[in-house]
């Protein structure tokens, strides 16, 4: 594939970025963003929804419900004894 940037802001940015960190290579320059800005979106999203299908939860199981039935010991002011 190859792609055409006439934009000369954009691409004076990119021969910026390619000398500044790739030796003068503009396609690694703009391999290296794009990569980074996949990164940074997959970050942002939920964790479940960056893989789909890596989670399974079996049926009848929900994931908002609490999980501690019973009243912490801080909430009824019961010492512990140790």
């Amino acid at each position: 594939m190859i792609v055409t940037i006439n934009r000369p802001d954009v691409v004076a940015l990119i021969e910026a970025a390619a000398n500044r960190m790739t030796g003068g290579n503009k396609t690694e320059a703009v391999a290296m963003a794009v990569r980074h800005l996949l990164e940074r979106d997959a970050k942002a999203g939920s964790l479940f929804g960056a893989h789909p299908g890596s989670v399974r939860v079996r049926d009848g199981v929900d994931l908002t419900a609490p999980v501690l039935q019973e009243p912490l010991d801080a909430e009824t002011g019961r010492e512990i004894d140790r």
